[in-house]
C-alpha cells in the first residue's frame, strides 16, 4: 500500500493547456502521468492527446507553432540548461532541431512568429538574438554582455520586444522595441534605477502595435499599455494591495486579464483598457497558476489550494483536460500567518498543522528565489511532513516577492543574513503561540532556500535539531565562478559586484565561512549537473563539514537544479524523512 504523502507526488498533474492562435483547439500542455514531466499535443476537435517528448530528464514546457502544425520545446540533455529548441510535427512523427544556425546555450527566451521566429540565447561571451526567416539562415541582430530576453513579437511578427539589463540591473530590467527582421530600434522604457518593466504580451489584433507591460513605479506591479505607433504609455493606477499582473489580453484587445497577488492568494480581475473600469471575476479562493482568454471570451484559469491539486476549469467549473488516474488525497489546508521581524517589520506566511493540539515538531521551510513566495497552493513535501505528524512553516522573507518593491529589494547589498533572521523570527512566534516545540525544530529549502537552511544553521547553531538543504548555494565564491551566465548577472546586482569587487561580503554571506559552528546533522541533496548551484561548491562545503567532525549525509542525482522524474524526487523526499524524522521526535 502506498502511504498517502507518496500518491500526492505519484498522481498525475496537468499544466495549463496553451493553444496555438490560428488554431485554438490545438493545445499543448505538460504532464508528469508518463512518470516524468513530459510535453503533450491535445486536438480538442478530433481529440487526439498524445505525448511527445521523451527526455530522460524531463520537459516542463512546450509551446505549439502559430498554425498548430507542431509542437516545440527546449531540449536539454543533462540537467545543465544548455541546449536548443526542437519541433516535432502535432500529430505524430519524429523532432528536428528548429532553428539549426542558432547555437547550443541557455535559453533567452523564444518567440514564435508567422514565417519567422526569433531566439535568445546565454553564453559565457555575452547574450544574443538571433531571427530566422522561413527556412533561411540564422541571422544574429543583437548581442550584449549584459543579460536580454527575447520577450514578445508583435501578431503581424513586425516588431520584437527585449527585456534587458543593459545598464547593469538584471533585478530591474528595462524593455526595448526592435524591428524583428533587422533589429532597428523603435523605442525603449527604462523607469530609472530601481525601477523594473516586464514584457507581458502584445495586442492580438492585427495592425495593433500596443504593447502590455507590468511597471513598478507604485511601488508594486502594475499594468501599463505601450503604443509603439504613437510612442504613447498609460500606466493603470489600481486601489488594489499586493501586486497585480498581466496574464492575457481579451481577443478584441478592449480590455486585458490580470492576476492580482495579495497576501499568497490570488484574485482574476478584467481591466477595460478605454476607461480604466476594473471588474474582479469569481472564483474559489487560493492560487492562480495561469489564466487565459480563450477566442470566443472564455476564460480558462489554473487554481489550486494547500489542501488541493491544481486543476484546470472554466470560470463555469467545467475542468479543462483533466489528469487520468485517481485525485491525490487531500491534504491539511494553510493558515496564512503573520508575525514581526526583530526590526519591526509585518512578515507573512503560512502554516500547516497536523491533527491535534500542540506543541508539533516543526520543519521551517524556506522558499528558493529570493524573488519568489510561498503561496496557498498544493505542495506534496508540505503534506509529506504534516502526515507524519510535524508542521510546516512558510515564511515569506525580506526579498520575497508579492509584498512591494522595498520588501523584494531589501535584499541588495544585503542577502543572505536579513532571510535567515526573518525566519527564526517566525519560529520564536510560533514557539510563542504553542504551536511549536522549540526544541523539535528543522530547517529546509532548495536553491536559495538550500542557502538559507546552510547559513542559519551556521548563524544560529543552537536552534536546530537537523537540517536538509536541496540544490544549494554552500560555498559562495566557488558558485559564482561556476554557475551560468544569467545567474551571475542576478549575483552581481543582490551584492553589488562580482567577488572581484566585493569579494569580503561573498565571504561574509557564504554557508561555509560558518561551517565550523554547524552542530545539526545535515542531509544536503545535490544535481550533478547544475549550473545554477553548481556541485564543486556543494562538495567543497560537504567536506569541511566532514572534516570537523559534523554530521552531513550527501544525496547527489544525475540531473540539474532538481528533478522532473517522479521517482527521484519520491527519492529525495523519503530520503529527506528518513533523515529528518528520527531526529526531530527524539530530542
Amino acid at each position: 500500500m502506498i502511504e498517502p504523502w507518496e500518491q500526492r507526488f505519484r498522481a498525475a498533474s496537468v499544466g495549463f493547456p496553451h493553444w496555438a492562435r490560428h488554431a485554438p483547439d490545438r493545445l499543448v500542455f505538460s504532464s508528469n502521468e508518463s512518470g516524468a514531466w513530459q510535453v503533450y499535443a491535445w486536438d480538442r476537435a478530433t481529440g487526439l492527446r498524445r505525448q511527445v517528448t521523451d527526455d530522460a530528464i524531463g520537459v516542463v514546457g512546450g509551446a505549439a507553432t502559430p498554425d498548430g502544425s507542431g509542437v516545440v520545446w527546449f531540449h536539454d540533455v543533462t540537467g545543465d540548461e544548455v541546449g536548443h529548441w526542437l519541433v516535432a510535427p502535432f500529430e505524430t512523427g519524429d523532432p528536428r532541431r528548429l532553428a539549426p544556425g542558432v547555437p547550443d546555450a541557455w535559453s533567452a527566451g523564444l518567440c514564435l512568429g508567422d514565417g519567422l521566429l526569433v531566439a535568445g540565447t546565454a553564453d559565457d561571451d555575452g547574450y544574443s538574438i538571433y531571427v530566422v526567416e522561413g527556412d533561411a539562415p540564422a541571422r544574429l541582430v543583437h548581442h550584449h554582455t549584459e543579460p536580454v530576453d527575447a520577450a514578445g513579437l508583435s501578431r503581424d511578427s513586425s516588431l520584437l520586444a527585449l527585456q534587458h539589463a543593459e545598464h547593469g540591473d538584471t533585478m530591474h530590467m528595462a524593455v526595448r522595441v526592435v524591428d524583428a527582421r533587422t533589429g532597428a530600434g523603435r523605442g525603449d522604457q527604462w523607469d530609472g534605477p530601481g525601477l523594473g518593466l516586464n514584457v507581458a504580451g502584445w495586442s492580438p489584433v492585427a495592425g495593433d502595435q500596443r504593447l502590455a507591460v507590468g511597471h513598478e513605479r507604485d511601488g508594486v506591479q502594475r499594468p501599463a499599455v505601450w503604443d509603439l505607433s504613437t510612442g504613447r504609455r498609460r500606466d493603470y493606477p489600481l486601489d488594489l494591495p499586493g501586486d497585480v499582473e498581466i496574464e492575457d489580453w481579451w481577443p478584441d484587445a478592449s480590455a486585458l486579464l490580470l492576476i492580482h497577488e495579495h497576501e499568497g492568494r490570488s484574485r482574476l480581475y478584467r481591466l477595460h483598457l478605454g476607461s480604466g473600469a476594473l471588474m474582479e471575476i469569481d472564483h474559489p479562493p487560493g492560487t492562480v497558476s495561469a489564466a487565459g482568454v480563450r477566442p470566443d471570451g472564455e476564460i480558462w484559469y489554473r487554481r489550486a489550494s494547500g489542501a488541493e491539486p491544481a486543476t484546470t476549469r472554466t470560470l463555469a467549473g467545467t475542468e479543462v483536460s483533466a489528469p487520468p488516474g485517481e485525485r491525490p488525497p487531500a491534504g491539511r489546508p494553510y493558515r496564512s500567518w503573520s508575525f514581526a521581524n526583530p526590526a519591526g517589520q509585518r512578515i507573512h506566511g503560512f502554516v500547516a498543522t497536523p491533527a491535534g493540539a500542540g506543541p508539533h515538531p516543526v520543519v521551517m521551510l524556506v522558499h528558493g528565489g529570493p524573488t519568489y513566495a510561498y503561496s496557498d497552493t498544493f505542495m506534496p513535501d508540505v503534506q509529506a511532513y504534516v502526515d507524519h505528524g510535524v508542521a510546516v512553516a512558510m515564511v515569506n522573507y525580506r526579498g520575497s516577492t508579492g509584498y512591494g518593491t522595498a520588501f523584494r529589494d531589501a535584499l541588495i547589498g544585503n542577502p543572505g543574513f536579513p532571510e535567515v533572521e526573518d525566519v527564526v523570527a517566525g519560529l520564536d512566534a510560533l514557539v510563542a503561540e504553542g504551536v511549536v516545540d522549540a526544541g523539535q525544530a528543522a530547517i529546509a529549502g532548495g536553491s536559495w532556500g538550500g542557502y538559507i537552511t546552510l547559513l542559519a544553521l551556521g548563524l544560529h547553531p543552537e536552534r536546530w535539531a537537523v537540517a536538509a538543504a536541496a540544490v544549494p548555494v554552500a560555498d559562495y565564491v566557488t558558485a559564482f565562478a561556476d554557475e551560468a551566465p544569467g545567474l551571475q548577472a542576478f549575483d552581481r546586482t543582490l551584492f553589488g559586484g562580482g567577488p572581484e569587487e566585493v569579494g569580503e561580503l561573498y565571504v561574509e554571506r557564504s554557508p561555509l565561512t560558518y561551517v565550523d559552528r554547524v552542530r545539526a546533522p545535515v542531509l544536503v541533496i545535490a544535481g550533478d549537473n547544475d549550473s545554477r548551484c553548481p556541485i564543486q561548491q556543494v562538495m567543497n562545503y560537504v567536506e569541511a563539514l566532514q572534516a570537523r567532525g559534523g554530521t552531513v549525509e550527501l544525496y547527489r542525482f544525475d540531473a540539474g537544479h532538481g528533478s522532473m522524474v517522479i521517482d527521484e524526487r519520491v527519492r529525495q523526499m523519503r530520503a529527506e524523512l528518513d533523515f529528518l524524522l528520527p531526529r526531530l521526535t527524539r530530542r
